[in-house]
């Protein structure tokens, strides 16, 4: 019985031997991954070494050519409109007779003027004989002070009657004559409103002419922008749609009063000796530079964001470990960023996979150039 004892002691150590041996691996293993899942991740990165240097910031902003002078000519009376003669683009010469209105009305006025001056005429020629005879007849005697008074009224209501009537005739003269829109100096038609047929009010713009040669590059422009320009900034100007026409130019005239919907100003700047090409309604961009100021300038590709605020990722150089730094942007572009603070001189941020990255990673800097 007891060697019983002792063999069935024997297979039991045994199976527990065999079946350590069989877990072992598998406790070794599973050790081994979760040293491994824990293991730091070492990213590679490209880094770039930031210098802060002084530099003019560039503005851009888009508008139109528009002309230096331009105004709407309108009518002076009501009436239907029966003559229109001017398209978009053509061009005015002064004198030239625009549009027309019916003038029925008008020229029977003017008639009715020029009978009533004819009648007062006739009635002063009476009044004046009449007094010459009065006056005639006091000197020798034969009429008297009363008579003669009574002719001198008559001769005075005679006069100022013509003058009403020859008043009254300039007046319906006008009005004809303001039944025809003519163009009062040379210019260009930039736009139309009512055809012929219609009934036009007074005031109400018939063709909008632009009467010189001159032309203004148009911007809508921030209020902080005009508080940080210069005084007298030199702009480039050039067509959106083919940057090689340019033109010189200077503000002429800046708005007193902001765009109650943009909350922008309207600034004109007067362009010297523009090309052909910068035709009235193009749209083209201008070009500024503030004054110099004292910047990092960095990759797009590096800038990032953290709670809503533009950021970047700076390495530690003892640990190749990196952070996020909120930064102020000065001037942002498709391919370049300019970042007034945030930064120091020295400070090495990582320009490439930055959307991969931790606070506190790891990395392994592939290439640190200088800008």
């Amino acid at each position: 019985m007891r060697l019983v004892g002792h063999f069935r002691k024997a297979i039991r150590k045994a199976s527990d031997a065999a079946l350590l041996l069989l877990v072992l691996p598998s406790l070794l293993g599973a050790c081994s991954r979760e040293e491994e899942k824990f293991e730091p991740e070492i990213r590679p990165v490209r880094a770039l070494k930031v210098e802060r240097r002084d530099t003019g910031i560039p503005v851009t902003l888009t508008g139109r050519i528009a002309a230096e002078d331009e105004v709407s000519l309108a009518f002076r009376i009501s009436g239907r409109m029966t003559r229109m003669d001017a398209n978009v683009g053509d061009r005015l010469t002064p004198g030239q007779v625009i549009a027309q209105l019916d003038p029925v009305n008008e020229q029977n006025a003017l008639r009715t003027a020029q009978a009533n001056l004819t009648a007062a005429q006739g009635q002063l020629t009476q009044a004046r004989n009449h007094f010459e005879r009065q006056d005639t007849l006091l000197k020798q005697g034969w009429t008297t002070r009363v008579n003669h008074d009574q002719a001198v009224q008559a001769l005075q209501t005679a006069e100022s009657q013509v003058e009403a009537a020859e008043a009254q005739l300039k007046t319906a003269r006008d009005l004809v004559g303001f039944t025809e829109l003519k163009a009062d100096a040379p210019g260009v038609v930039t736009a139309i409103g009512p055809r012929a047929g219609e009934v036009v009010q007074v005031g109400q713009m018939i063709v909008r002419v632009a009467r010189k040669d001159g032309r203004d590059a148009v911007f809508d422009v921030p209020a902080q922008l005009i508080r940080a320009a210069p005084s007298d900034p030199a702009i480039t100007v050039s067509l959106s749609d083919d940057p090689r026409v340019t033109a010189r130019g200077r503000v002429r005239e800046v708005a007193p009063q902001a765009n109650p919907v943009t909350r922008t100003f309207e600034v004109k700047v007067g362009l010297t000796d523009p090309p052909e090409a910068m035709r009235l309604g193009a749209t083209v961009v201008g070009r500024m530079e503030l004054d110099a100021v004292s910047v990092f300038e960095i990759p797009a590709s590096a800038l990032t964001r953290s709670n809503q605020q533009p950021s970047v990722w700076v390495v530690d150089p003892a640990k190749n470990t990196v952070s996020l730094r909120h930064v102020d942007v000065v001037r942002f572009d498709q391919n370049q960023v300019s970042i007034g603070y945030g930064l120091e001189n020295g400070d090495i941020i990582v320009t490439a996979g930055v959307q991969a990255l931790h606070p506190g990673q790891q990395v392994r800097l592939l290439g640190t150039s200088a800008r």
